[in-house]
């Protein structure tokens, strides 16, 4: 290893060597600005490690002079494919004389901790390709040459993990135009940490106690100041902060409890997970003082990097006091901002794609190019066939719990919802960044179409769309994760996602939507339609084997079918189907049944086909029950059906009309086996607002005092009756936070969406795990008495 490369040493021409992290950091550094010290592990260097790796079966030692073509359609084989590249860089040897020259230079800090950061620059990448934040992850590690010369490997394989192929592979990129440079700096404790976002029309800081890697790893929901240059802070919302990350034992203090690392930190090797006093976890992270720094920090920055950059930033523990100090600066001018567009990040995920603008939702076209990002007011269910063609979604109406969110979200595609004038503002033809976390929309500079162009047809518009990847919202499972014994479920409508969850620890499908997964089988005719015209034998089978999919994958795990809940006096799903603002009052739920029975009748037919396969798995939900009478009703359709007859099978109810607060024990009686939290009706219904509806989506708020009142009385009732309570609804997978309570108050079991399932596996977890240590402090306290 010919030399390292410090932060206030690297010039202009040692960009391609170090990166675009590093450089950027060593433009800020150099002009007097507090960046955290660091040198840089050139580039060169992993291609040296690689060219090393000469044996005659090493898939790795060709790579550099290899385009690596893979059929990334097929997951099974890329993830063999990286999972081989990876092993052979991990079990490599590291030569000693580099870790020797790289442990000295570190030695020089009074830290035991580093932080290797991959720093990467791509040659002849596009301007939109170089938004890759988030692809490569840092690593930490002690500073031990063996610990070093680990870390080393494992930063560099992460450029051959499966996303990161297949994001090459979409993106074009030749693996000989990657340059991975790792960047090494010294990891102290912070007394807090964040991160500081500017653009021209204001601020946002976001901030947690302890290190930035919390909110890297969506462990906790951190505070948020928005800022106005010309007035300092306008508003201010306290974060959810139930534990903090430092250094080794050294972060262990009197105000906090350590967590198991294997529970964790599993990957984190010279850091220390702690819990926080409750009174802490009440405080702002950031005092005054160290705000207004950070403020002034952000004045100083703008006529370096114009008004739109991102930094994050650190308060370290010094002896005798604290130091504010910046840990990365994006790279700036990489979006072009003059035409930005801000939404609600309704479903996680960043793509870059084309966008396809209709204006009219009523006009459904028989298909959509591959790809697109679609912009539109707003969407129907009835749209799911076509949305699993599509890149990303952005609509001009509608919450988080609105139609377009909850299928993005279950689909897994990215979507930002409730971008006024969208339809207006993007043209057809134009190329966009759409980032579902943030919630943000971006027309990138030099890629947008001519006005011409943007009129061709629809289907000329759009190749394949290119998927950013984003950091993981929480450490993916591993066999440290800790056992939990509140029951995690998963909400499914859709077979084809079947292969992908199936595997996922839960225990069992909490909620099958009928309305979404019957959209696929019915030609676009309401079930009404098919029996009128005589073909209930054909529908009845097609019914029974979507059932049947799921049964069988997740057999013998429960699965919670919800019966439709469409009005029944339809006969074609064309443009037909209600919208919220339509149905929320209207002919739906268990009434609709009363008035005409037969589609209700057939779903029961389906279900018992499905009993009489030998599947036991399968269970009823019946949605939006206004009375007694109406479940009395239901209950005795189900008996005629014989669905009883299988000992395994339970009737369960949705919780979601408020009258269930006032009724539930009667329905208990009635038969009711178990309830089902719906909290999406529930808060519409508990503060009269339609979810859907523009300005009044926005006080939708599932986290309002009189919903969490309402659903801490559901579960304590269903405690009381005997029989268990789920909460299938959108709160927990938007809310993380409120799992504690959830968890405290005694919740069954927890249902969310496919991509929630692992930051709510954690959630449920250091839920469980803090009442475990409640109540170890209560009996500790108790036995000194």
């Amino acid at each position: 290893m010919d030399k390292l490369y410090w932060l206030d040493q690297i010039k202009l021409q040692d960009r391609a060597k170090v990166g675009d992290k590093a450089f950027y950091l060593s433009k800020i550094i150099q002009r007097g600005y507090p960046v955290v010290p660091g040198f840089v592990v050139p580039a060169e260097i992993l291609r040296q490690f690689l060219e090393n790796l000469n044996s005659s079966e090493s898939l790795v030692a060709d790579l550099p002079h290899s385009s690596l073509h893979l059929d990334v359609t097929n997951w099974r084989q890329l993830q063999q494919v990286a999972s081989r590249l990876r092993q052979e860089i991990l079990t490599a040897t590291v030569p000693q004389d580099w870790v020797s020259t790289i442990f000295q230079a570190a030695r020089e800090w009074p830290t035991g901790c580093l932080i290797l950061r991959p720093t990467l620059a791509v040659a002849n990448a596009t301007s939109g390709m170089k938004n890759i934040s988030g692809l490569l992850e840092s690593v930490f590690c002690q500073c031990e040459p063996e610990a070093i010369a680990s870390a080393l490997k494992r930063t560099w394989s992460q450029i051959f993990r499966a996303r990161s192929l297949l994001y090459w592979q979409r993106a074009g990129i030749n693996l000989q135009q990657i340059s991975l440079a790792v960047l090494v700096q010294p990891v102290e404790n912070a007394i807090a940490s964040g991160l500081l976002r500017a653009n021209s029309s204001g601020w946002e800081i976001e901030a947690t106690w302890g290190l930035g890697i919390a909110i890297a790893l969506g462990e906790v929901q951190p505070d948020v100041y928005y800022i106005q240059q010309a007035v300092g802070v306008v508003e201010q919302q306290l974060g959810n902060k139930m534990l903090a990350y430092g250094v080794g034992d050294a972060a262990v203090g009197a105000f906090s409890e350590p967590v198991s690392k294997s529970a964790l930190t599993p990957d984190y090797t010279c850091l220390s997970t702690y819990l926080l006093p409750e009174a802490q976890q009440k405080q702002y992270a950031l005092q005054e003082e160290y705000l207004q720094q950070i403020i002034t920090l952000g004045t100083q920055l703008v006529s370096e990097l114009g008004k739109t950059f991102t930094i994050k930033w650190t308060i370290t523990e010094q002896t005798a006091s604290s130091k504010l100090y910046i840990t990365q600066v994006s790279s700036p001018h990489v979006i072009t901002h003059a035409h930005f567009i801000r939404g609600l990040g309704a479903a996680g995920g960043r793509v870059v794609a084309t966008a396809l603008v209709i204006i009219n939702p009523l006009q459904k076209p028989e298909e959509l190019p591959k790809g697109v990002i679609l912009v539109i007011p707003a969407i129907a269910p009835d749209w799911l066939p076509l949305l699993q063609q599509v890149g990303g979604i952005i609509t001009e109406q509608g919450g988080l719990t609105s139609h377009a969110a909850i299928l993005a979200r279950e689909l897994g595609i990215a979507a930002v919802v409730n971008a006024t004038s969208a339809t207006t503002l993007i043209k057809t033809g134009e190329r966009l960044l759409l980032d579902g976390d943030r919630g943000e929309v971006y027309r990138l500079r030099g890629e947008g179409e001519s006005g011409k162009r943007g009129e061709m047809e629809r289907r000329k518009v759009v190749e394949n769309p290119l998927h950013l990847p984003t950091s993981p919202s929480c450490p993916p499972f591993t066999s440290h994760s800790p056992m939990i014994a509140t029951q995690l479920l998963v909400n499914l409508s859709q077979s084809s996602l079947i292969e992908q969850v199936q595997n996922f620890p839960v225990d069992g499908v909490g909620l099958l939507r009928s309305e979404l997964m019957v959209l696929n089988i019915l030609d676009g005719q309401h079930p009404n339609g098919w029996i009128l015209g005589g073909r209930q034998a054909e529908l009845l089978e097609r019914w029974s084997k979507q059932i049947m999919q799921f049964a069988h994958a997740f057999a013998p795990r429960p699965i919670f079918y919800r019966s439709l809940d469409w009005p029944q006096d339809l006969t074609s799903l064309s443009n037909n189907l209600p919208s919220s603002s339509q149905s929320m009052l209207g002919e739906r739920g268990t009434f609709s049944y009363l008035q005409n029975p037969a589609v209700f009748e057939l779903e029961l037919q389906a279900l018992a086909s499905v009993q009489q396969a030998g599947y036991s798995n399968v269970n009823l939900l019946l949605p939006f029950v206004r009375t007694v009478e109406e479940f009395v009703f239901c209950r005795r359709k189900v008996e005629q059906a014989l669905l009883t007859e299988v000992s395994q099978f339970q009737l369960w109810m949705m919780a979601e009309v408020p009258s269930v607060l006032f009724l539930l024990p009667e329905y208990v009686k009635a038969g009711a086996g178990g309830i089902s939290i719906g909290t999406n009706d529930l808060t519409q219904l508990l503060l009269g607002v339609d979810r859907e509806q523009g300005q009044l989506g926005k006080v939708f708020n599932e986290r309002h005092p009189a919903v969490m009142g309402a659903i801490a009385q559901l579960i304590q009732m269903a405690k009381s009756a005997g029989i268990p309570c789920s909460i299938c609804g959108q709160a927990p997978a938007l809310y993380p936070e409120i799992i504690d309570q959830l968890v405290e108050w005694g919740i069954t079991s927890i249902s969310v969406e496919p991509e929630a399932v692992e930051r709510t596996y954690q959630a449920i977890a250091r839920a469980e795990q803090r009442l475990i240590l409640a109540a170890a402090r209560r009996e500790l306290k108790d036995g000194k008495k």
